[in-house]
């Protein structure tokens, strides 16, 4: 299981950003976890993936570019 320091802190390494929904103003985006079998997504509010901007970046590129075609 991949651990990765963090400003110091340890923190689990994300494989990417796989879903996004929002619920009473929380914004939650469902998160895989690198080296975990999907079992293990979860849910997580956008105020805490602070480190994760480039897989929430890139989530909303895959779905701007399917809602294209």
């Amino acid at each position: 299981m991949k651990l990765v320091e963090v400003n110091g802190v340890k923190e689990w390494e994300i494989e990417k950003i796989l879903n996004k929904r929002k619920i009473r103003e929380t914004v939650k985006y469902l998160v895989q976890w690198k080296e975990f079998i999907a079992e293990y997504n979860t849910w997580k509010k956008k105020k805490d993936l602070i480190n994760v901007k480039e897989a929430i970046t890139e989530f909303k590129r895959k779905i701007n570019t399917e809602v294209r075609q």
